[in-house]
């Protein structure tokens, strides 16, 4: 494979980039599942005071929403609506909502996104926060689906007793659901400034 000659790709060619790009692409997307898998598999580890740790409390959150039905965005999504955590503590909804976008619909998306500050009516109270603090949320057409996201698969996924799917249960959703076209800028609707 010949390299580019250039060094600033402000140099580059149109030639250069009808050739990098599917280079680019062939390889990221490649490799996508596995390296989301890998993001998620490092969540195992220490339990950090909780019964469970973040790796079985995202099987179990996928879990719950698989019996529950849920449609197959959802499900991935919770599966991976804490997986920035091993790199964007402060901002973990967020950054796991960031690479989500282009693959989710918008709903799944939103609830992501926001899932951190939602999850904080059950416990921001005993922080001196406001447990309400959501609620600046509620004009949003996904409100109740946050709400509903953080009660049933959320909140309630950090129990040793339950019996969780594995992993593999879930790579072939995985492979549906980052295979599809990426959207972007605006993710099927989406306000980008939101």
């Amino acid at each position: 494979m010949t390299e580019v000659t250039w060094t600033r790709m402000e140099e580059g060619t149109k030639a250069d980039y009808e050739r990098l790009a599917p280079l680019f692409e062939d390889h990221a997307r490649g490799s996508l599942v596995d390296n989301l898998a890998g993001l998620l598999r490092m969540l195992q580890g220490p339990k950090l005071g909780y019964q469970v740790d973040r790796y079985e409390h995202s099987l179990q959150s996928a879990t719950r929403a698989l019996r529950a039905e849920e449609r197959i965005d959802l499900v991935v999504g919770a599966l991976l609506h804490d997986v920035a955590d091993v790199f964007a503590p402060d901002n973990h909804s967020e950054a796991a909502a960031a690479m989500l976008a282009p693959y989710v619909d918008e709903q799944t998306h939103w609830v992501v996104k926001h899932h951190g500050i939602f999850q904080g009516y059950y416990y921001f109270h005993h922080l001196g926060g406001d447990r309400d603090a959501r609620d600046r949320y509620r004009a949003s057409p996904h409100f109740d689906a946050c709400k509903h996201f953080c009660a049933e698969y959320d909140q309630n996924c950090f129990d040793p007793a339950y019996a969780s799917e594995p992993l593999e249960t879930f790579l072939p959703m995985m492979e549906e659901v980052f295979a599809r076209p990426p959207q972007v800028a605006g993710v099927a609707g989406l306000d980008p400034t939101s």
